[in-house]
């Protein structure tokens, strides 16, 4: 079972299919199996087809349209709102800027600014310490279903 490599340009292929680079595996005429070809791909070839193309470009180029996550920034609803003071007794408004587990949630997913996030965190402290909020998320799950 003596596998041979033959090289394309040694095989005497034309220069097209030279450049394409495929290679033959001739196997022992002993085996009475064929020839095989296989494709043997180079750098910038293959799943990206090179550096320019892949994540970031062609996004609405009939690719399928997929969603573009950095079109709309989130605004902060303090900020809107012109409210000067974030309530500590407005328990309603701030369960929405806690998690299921009960743990206040990032500016990164609720959108409020860095000076409203700071106020936001010391009102659902006040508001935990009066036990209009729950610490942790085993109380906020007793809460819902007494509600």
């Amino acid at each position: 079972m003596a596998e041979t490599f033959e090289h394309p340009a040694n095989a005497g292929e034309s220069a097209p299919a030279a450049a394409e680079s495929s290679a033959t595996v001739a196997t022992g005429s002993s085996s009475g199996r064929p020839e095989r070809t296989f494709r043997r791909e180079g750098r910038g070839e293959g799943r990206g087809e090179g550096r320019g193309e892949g994540r970031g470009e062609g996004r609405g180029e009939g690719r399928g349209g997929g969603r573009d996550f950095r079109s709309r920034r989130k605004v902060c609803a303090f900020c809107v709102d012109k409210s000067r003071v974030i309530d500590y007794k407005d328990a309603s408004r701030l369960r929405r800027f806690l998690s299921d587990r009960a743990k206040i949630e990032p500016r990164r997913k609720t959108g409020v600014c860095a000076k409203h996030q700071r106020r936001l965190s010391t009102a659902l402290k006040r508001a935990r310490f009066l036990a209009l909020l729950p610490y942790t998320g085993v109380h906020l799950r007793n809460s819902e279903r007494s509600a």
